[in-house]
């Protein structure tokens, strides 16, 4: 079947959705996507990112649809014309679309570990306004400890559902979902720490937002400040592929993570084993630096270059300082003022 999007045709199978056209197309026109994710069956239609004007529906109907359509759940049919980028409907729709995103997204950029790889930051640069007119209270949810190695921060979830996907498709037993309806519905285990099982850290790699967040990572760095290597294991836990990208800083790594593609979805799955206890260099086997998209604030380190011995003396200095400050910081050494006087 021929499809054409923003004028560029492609030869695909039938089945093959819009999206997943413009994919094999590439470049900027292809749609953004926020719950969609090619590794996960099922996902996708939640987010309406990925509007597009479907201009021609076919060769045997050329009618237009009269309405944008999802196109990570949209079928391709042989002489269809597509307007992605190149539609003024479509990008006021993904304009309204991200603004909704964003009305109770607390805007915790500055403090997330998400920041500078979360795709709804991406987003809002392209699409977002630079003023809200989001003038009532948002809405805001009790923190909630959900097991050991993931952080829940529930106002930050855009509730694409990725997160359950996972749990569903890589695990015997799901323990949370999404909870509640409307405006109050939330994910959630409804037990506390109840994730715990080899394979819950992917929720962490498919998380579109700082909705779930590595603990073992928490507050230690900005992502741009880390160098990010390709690297593996042999793995013996069944499932795992042990390929890693391993983020290091001073000769140390600091995190582990899938590899991902330049559409931000991991390659293969990964173990808990893998990204959570083996955090030693020797632990790994590296291949050499993993490659970001240009315009990738990752990229912005030079990462890919030589390292001297000076940068990476440097870096080290720079950890030894972090742990003697964070030892110079505690409750029990700040005095306390125990005489209460009343005015």
């Amino acid at each position: 079947m021929k499809v054409t999007i923003d004028g560029q045709s492609i030869d695909v199978e039938p089945g093959t959705t819009i999206l997943q056209a413009a994919r094999m197309i590439g470049g900027d026109l292809v749609p953004p996507a926020m719950c969609y994710y090619s590794k996960l069956k099922g996902s996708g239609g939640k987010c309406r990112c990925c509007l597009v004007e479907v201009s021609k529906g076919s060769e045997a109907d050329p009618r237009p649809m009269p309405k944008l359509m999802a196109s990570c759940v949209t079928g391709c049919m042989d002489g269809m014309e597509v307007n992605s980028k190149s539609s003024d409907r479509v990008t006021e729709a993904r304009k309204s679309v991200t603004e909704f995103l964003l009305i109770n997204h607390p805007l915790d950029c500055p403090i997330c570990d998400q920041a500078g790889e979360c795709d709804l930051q991406n987003l809002s640069f392209e699409h977002g306004n630079p003023k809200s007119r989001f003038i009532e209270e948002k809405r805001t949810f009790e923190p909630e400890d959900i097991g050991p190695n993931i952080q829940l921060h529930m106002n930050r979830c855009i509730l694409c559902q990725r997160c359950v996907q996972v749990a569903d498709q890589l695990t015997d037993n799901r323990v949370h979902g999404v909870l509640d309806r409307g405006d109050h519905a939330n994910i959630s285990t409804g037990i506390s720490k109840a994730i715990d099982n080899e394979f819950s850290g992917n929720m962490i790699d498919v998380c579109p937002v700082g909705a779930l967040t590595d603990k073992t990572f928490r507050f230690k760095s900005r992502v741009w400040f880390n160098k990010p290597y390709n690297a593996h294991r042999e793995c013996t836990t069944p499932g795992c592929c042990g390929k890693t990208t391993v983020w290091m800083f001073g000769g140390e790594i600091q995190r582990v993570t899938g590899r991902k593609d330049e559409y931000h979805e991991v390659e293969e799955f990964i173990c808990n084993s893998c990204r959570f206890d083996h955090k030693n260099v020797n632990d790994w086997v590296i291949e050499g630096p993993r490659e970001f998209e240009k315009d990738s604030v990752i990229n912005q380190n030079n990462y890919t270059q030589k390292l001297e011995k000076v940068q990476i003396d440097t870096e080290k200095n720079i950890l030894l300082g972090r742990d003697i400050d964070r030892k110079k910081i505690s409750m029990a050494e700040i005095p306390l003022n125990t005489n209460n006087k009343n005015s």
